[in-house]
């Protein structure tokens, strides 16, 4: 199970590095004036930054249209496909999308954009900051099969942002149940928000669990805890930590992401 990282990724323990797009059409935040063109050009300042930083892949994601919806426009989809078609020459590395909040609309946009990978919340049912946080997945993977998109890996995220899980169920359980009854390609594993740093010993209890199965640190990977969070983790999923003064809303520096890169080259040396 754990091959296809090394395979897609080019290395053992992949960073993972987020290109947050701007608030969208259709979003509370979108500036009509600044129009879509902004959001490319923001977007791909990122982009060749962590490119320049030497991160292992990007995953591409709607982080700007606060309040999130768990099913979104047709416009959301649409503009982020014409913002990753209009980098796509300059991607020279694996890439991944993430639709938030919306897993289907996740995989078509990988398929429309030749994504390898979707980052998504697949599983679950949760207490959410944006409502009750329903998933069917069953539905979503016969989605998958019905576009062509068998190809695409699936990161389940079964810590997701800003919701609880409805139910007493322990997050090994959940990893155990999850693996054996939907066979992710990857757990992601995150902290409260954006930035928050995961848990430790959260990572450690999903490593253990489904030790088959690649498992990322999803939020709050820092210069400072990276050593510890690729001591249980496969790889790291990074946002705030690339970006000016560690704000996830500000653009991303390219000596904050060398700086991190370096170290994780290191610490793959041993």
């Amino acid at each position: 199970m754990k091959s296809w990282i090394k395979e897609l990724f080019g290395t053992e323990k992949p960073v993972i590095g987020m290109c947050h797009m701007q608030a969208l059409p259709g979003d509370p935040g979108y500036d009509p004036e600044k129009g879509l063109d902004s959001v490319y050009a923001c977007a791909r300042a990122d982009l060749l930054a962590l490119q320049q930083g030497g991160v292992d892949a990007v995953l591409f994601s709607n982080e700007f249209s606060l309040p999130y919806l768990t099913q979104v426009e047709t416009i959301t989809v649409a503009s982020m496909a014409s913002v990753i078609a209009e980098m796509k020459s300059e991607i020279k590395i694996p890439y991944g999308v993430n639709v938030l909040w919306d897993p289907k609309a996740s995989i078509d946009l990988a398929v429309a954009t030749g994504a390898q990978f979707v980052r998504e919340i697949f599983t679950g049912v949760y207490a959410s900051d944006f409502g009750l946080w329903n998933t069917n997945i069953g539905e979503t993977i016969r989605h998958q099969s019905a576009v062509g998109a068998q190809h695409v890996r699936l990161l389940f995220n079964i810590v997701p942002e800003s919701a609880a899980y409805l139910g007493n169920r322990q997050i090994a359980d959940i990893a155990r149940s999850t693996v054996f009854n939907n066979r992710p390609d990857a757990l992601c594993v995150s902290g409260l928000t954006a930035g928050v740093e995961t848990s430790s010993q959260t990572l450690k209890l999903v490593a253990e669990a489904v030790p088959d199965t690649p498992v990322f640190a999803n939020t709050g990977v820092r210069l400072e805890n990276v050593a510890d969070q690729l001591l249980n983790a496969d790889g790291a999923i990074i946002g705030t930590a690339f970006k000016d003064d560690g704000d996830t809303w500000n653009a991303v520096n390219v000596e904050r992401v060398r700086a991190i890169m370096n170290r994780v080259k290191e610490i793959r040396k041993g």
